[in-house]
């Protein structure tokens, strides 16, 4: 049954509480006997343009109730598009595979672009309104029962409270009967019109924009929305905010959700100013400064606050986004040896968050099989390697080493490290030396330590190693001080092999374990008839019985990882 019909078809609050994955107990005492006071955190934070905005975030079981229901309503919600064969291209605010970008998108190069926004959004929907929503709308209907007990679990002090997991999407189901009319408001005077949250986008290459959507005030260059537009809007229960209302002209700058829209999807200059100088200055003392909003004695001031890691990665990641979105819309393709230079600011940041200041001893692999090897041999042995591993109450083993994910990532395509192998480590070797020869900000960072096969194949990683650190690599050392924080580490040779590769530790009798039949290869190119790769040989057979496997073999390696960890205590007290 699909989750709409499952939901359609519930009559209780058992019902319900057993489609959000929650005891029906549980979801009472959450509702009826939980005190108010112990469900939500209240607090503020600095809207972009002053001011700030009350978020009232649930907490605890409340939460995640909140975040199963959002869920199972954006299913039903897929599942009724679906059904109609409807794009619902309108809203994109919280919404699946929608975003500031497919938002402004729509409103590109256009002669004028009208924005305005909804007055208190999300405590303008209060609880009859969500309650009736459920029982009335046609591609719901549900239960009165039902939709009584969607509300409570929705609303706070009759709102929809902003920070709780499923407003958004209520928000956008209640918000799409406005958005339907002003669809047609829009069409039938030639404009495109979307909405993100509570702010509504009006664009137009007419020569006069039309008067049903928006007239010129008394005030020059000032607008006020229209009788048409105030008509549906307040028709629909809602209210427009009358300060927040902007007319951009093609010859100025036209934003939409904070995106510049005249040509083509761009980020604020001033904004990646700002940015860039944040990162300069991180990468040059170790430190920057963000702007917040602060209350004091009733009035809201700017002050200069310590910015975070992650704040500013969020940043950069925002403009990478946009300027990716835009080369993929151009059909552009680029290697990493041509960065942008926003790319190759980002790229500096990311050396220095992830592995210039590493917080604990970093472990690159040749790929994310090696990563699995890893994590359960350093389990299995803890007990004998405490630099690497904590064994905690319980019995629970924390790793004390971070292993880099290989993923599709920001990190893997501007870092160069992509889905691995030694191609991408030797670039990055050489990558990492040239960039944080430019930081002048205090190291410090836990080692991170590049962990490859110690095999013939792995001779362009020895070429960079001894050229990056002017040192002899003669394949027997346990590692090499590469530069800065980082080393790198070869598999050990055994028993006087000339030829190492990390399976070679696990015993023969595991590598001999038959798959659908097959034996394992760990070649690059085997016949996928008879045999099965390094992929299912992890996941298939080291990871499902890890508990049962003996890791011996990897002794010798972890006390050449635990050797750097301590070289680079001592050298880095």
């Amino acid at each position: 049954m699909s989750k709409l019909s499952s939901l359609k078809s519930a009559t209780s609050l058992s019902n319900l509480a057993r489609l959000l994955r929650f005891k029906p107990s549980a979801v009472s005492y959450i509702l009826y006997k939980q005190p108010t006071a112990a469900k939500y955190k209240i607090f503020e934070i600095p809207k972009r343009n002053g001011g700030t905005r009350t978020i009232t975030a649930p907490v605890g079981a409340l939460k995640l109730l909140q975040a199963n229901l959002s869920t199972l309503l954006q299913d039903c919600l897929d599942e009724v598009n679906a059904a109609k064969n409807r794009k619902d291209r309108i809203a994109h605010g919280f919404k699946r595979n929608r975003s500031i970008i497919s938002n402004a998108r729509q409103h590109r190069n256009r002669r004028y672009v009208f924005n305005v926004d909804l007055e208190d959004f999300f405590p303008s929907i209060n609880f009859g309104r969500v309650r009736g929503y459920f029982i009335r709308d046609k591609s719901f209907s549900l239960t009165e029962d039902v939709s009584t007990v969607i509300a409570q679990i929705a609303c706070h002090e009759n709102a929809l409270p902003q920070g709780s997991p499923c407003s958004p999407v209520i928000s956008n189901l209640i918000a799409h009967v406005l958005d339907i009319h002003l669809v047609r408001l829009a069409s039938s005077v030639g404009c495109t019109y979307s909405r993100y949250a509570d702010d509504l986008t009006f664009s137009t290459n007419k020569k006069a924009f039309p008067k049903e959507i928006s007239i010129p005030s008394a005030e020059p260059h000032s607008w006020v929305p229209g009788a048409g537009l105030q008509r549906v809007v307040a028709h629909s229960g809602f209210q427009i905010n009358p300060s927040k209302t902007r007319m951009r002209y093609r010859a100025s700058r036209q934003e939409v959700t904070g995106l510049v829209v005249n040509r083509r999807i761009n980020v604020r200059q001033e904004y990646r100013h700002i940015v860039r100088a944040m990162t300069h200055r991180l990468l040059s003392t170790g430190a920057f400064e963000v702007y917040a909003t602060v209350q004091n004695a009733g009035q809201t001031t700017m002050e200069k606050r310590p910015g975070t890691l992650n704040q500013l990665h969020g940043m950069l990641g925002f403009i990478d986004n946009i300027d990716l979105k835009h080369r993929e819309d151009a059909g552009e393709r680029r290697g990493s040896a041509d960065l942008s230079s926003s790319e190759l600011m980002y790229r500096r940041f990311l050396i220095y968050e992830t592995f210039y200041a590493a917080k604990v001893p970093t472990i690159v692999c040749e790929g994310e099989t090696d990563n699995v090897y890893l994590t359960h041999a350093i389990r299995s042995l803890s007990v004998d390697f405490p630099e690497l591993a904590e064994i905690m109450d319980g019995g629970k083993i924390r790793l004390r080493v971070r292993l880099y994910k290989y993923r599709r990532s920001s990190t893997a395509r501007i870092t160069g490290l992509r889905d691995g192998g030694t191609g991408c480590l030797s670039t990055f070797i050489s990558t990492y030396k040239q960039e944080t020869g430019r930081f002048t900000a205090p190291g410090g960072g836990k080692p991170v330590i590049i962990l490859y096969d110690n095999d013939f194949g792995a001779n362009n990683i020895r070429s960079v190693v001894k050229e990056t650190s002017g040192k002899i690599v003669s394949r027997t050392e346990p590692f090499v001080h590469v530069t800065r924080n980082l080393y790198a580490v070869p598999t050990p040779l055994l028993d006087g092999a000339k030829e190492s590769k990390i399976e070679d530790f696990f015993e023969e009798a595991l590598r001999a374990t038959l798959v659908d039949g097959k034996l394992f290869n760990d070649k690059n190119d085997f016949d996928s008839a008879k045999h099965y790769g390094k992929k299912a040989f992890a996941y298939r057979v080291v990871r499902p019985g890890a508990d049962s496997i003996n890791f011996e073999g990897f002794r010798s390696l972890l006390m050449n990882l635990v050797s750097v960890i301590r070289a680079h205590a001592e050298a880095v007290p």
